[in-house]
């Protein structure tokens, strides 16, 4: 009787066992050893990196490595004179962005970062410092193109990479690569959510016109760095977001970046089409009454001299004589200065176009020649 106690004993212990080591396993298994992962010292499971990145996330991510390098830092710096102790000490007035354009060290920014510097300067990617040129503005479609010594750089500037903005279609990947509130080098994603937009230009009573909207987002600081297709090429720049939204912002397109750039970097300046007229400002303009744009002046020789048009001057009495009034330019009505002013930058010098003006109260039509004018 006793033997046969200790043989259940025996059977019941050992049972028990077996039932905690299956229990034990199932445990394990499944807090520590599931998927095949590696336990780690602290008990925590391992989960290994993968690579199956999506197409569209590989693509903003080459992107990003190959176009990065080429986006700047820039800095406004001024001076500012004690009023007590008459010592001038420099401070940031203010910061943006840029690229670089070209292998000659030409870098672009919008006009209204580098507006009332004293002194540039820019960071690039190696956070290297230096100070740059101011070659030459365009605040009509708030363009700036500054210049270091890239001797000792090695990156691709954008001039190789500007895509035709006339060929862009609603819905495109937009990417932009900036300085937002000081964070440099920060990425943001969107589409190209319209095309053809006005704003305003820090030129008071101009617009630009053409204008790119995206929803990628564009913060302060991001004015004056690229936007990007999902080819890494130049679509435009970054310039302004819609006051009071989230959402909206707007660049200046890479035709209009690639035309003046070039002109600022070979003249100084930029190149505007014309016929030969100075105008009034538009408020002198509304003091007389004219319904159009009030020629001040016509240069002698020019298309506009030889078309007839005149411009406003004294009779011998020392009274004014209103000039002649532009009324239209090839079928597009001239109210003011900005109208004037972008309908010739769609125009190249020896286009010819049709202008119709008012002369002592009648109105005249001729076809005009248009010539280069630099201001």
């Amino acid at each position: 009787m006793i033997q046969g106690n200790s043989l259940l004993r025996f059977v019941y212990t050992f049972v028990v066992a077996a039932f905690a080591l299956f229990a034990i396993s199932v445990i394990y298994k499944h807090f520590w050893g599931g998927n095949g992962a590696s336990e780690s010292t602290t008990g925590l499971r391992i989960v290994e990196p993968s690579n199956d990145l999506l197409a569209y996330e590989r693509n903003t991510i080459e992107v990003f490595q190959e176009t990065s390098p080429s986006v700047v830092f820039v800095h406004n710096l001024q001076s500012r004179r004690n009023l007590f102790s008459f010592n001038v000490t420099e401070y940031q007035a203010g910061s943006g962005s840029g690229f670089l354009w070209d292998r000659s060290g030409h870098i672009v920014t919008n006009f209204h970062v580098v507006q009332g510097a004293t002194r540039i300067a820019v960071t690039l990617i190696d956070g290297n410092t230096y100070v740059a040129q101011a070659i030459g503005v365009e605040p009509r479609k708030d363009l700036a193109v500054l210049k270091i010594d890239l001797r000792s750089t090695n990156v691709t500037p954008f001039e190789e990479k500007v895509a035709n903005s006339a060929e862009l279609l609603v819905g495109q990947k937009a990417i932009a690569i900036g300085n937002p509130y000081g964070l440099d080098h920060t990425l943001t994603v969107g589409t190209v959510s319209a095309l053809g937009r006005s704003m305003p230009s820090v030129m008071e009573g101009v617009t630009i016109r053409d204008m790119i909207q995206t929803d990628a987002p564009i913060n302060i600081g991001n004015s004056g760095g690229p936007l990007l297709d999902s080819r890494g090429q130049l679509i435009g720049m970054n310039t302004s977001i819609l006051r009071g939204s989230t959402g909206i912002g707007f660049a200046v397109p890479s035709n209009t970046i690639n035309r003046i750039v070039n002109q600022i970097i070979q003249y100084g300046q930029s190149v505007q089409s014309g016929i030969g007229v100075v105008i009034f400002e538009d408020h002198i303009a509304k003091r007389f009454r004219a319904e159009g744009v009030l020629v001040k002046q016509v240069y002698e020789g020019s298309p506009a001299d030889e078309a007839g048009i005149r411009g406003t001057t004294f009779d011998q009495y020392g009274r004014i004589v209103l000039g002649d009034i532009i009324v239209s330019i090839d079928g597009d009505r001239i109210a003011n200065y900005d109208d004037m002013y972008n309908v010739f930058d769609d125009k190249n010098p020896r286009d010819t176009v049709e202008v119709v003006f008012q002369q002592n109260g009648e109105e005249k039509t001729e076809l005009i020649k248009v010539v280069a004018i630099t201001e």
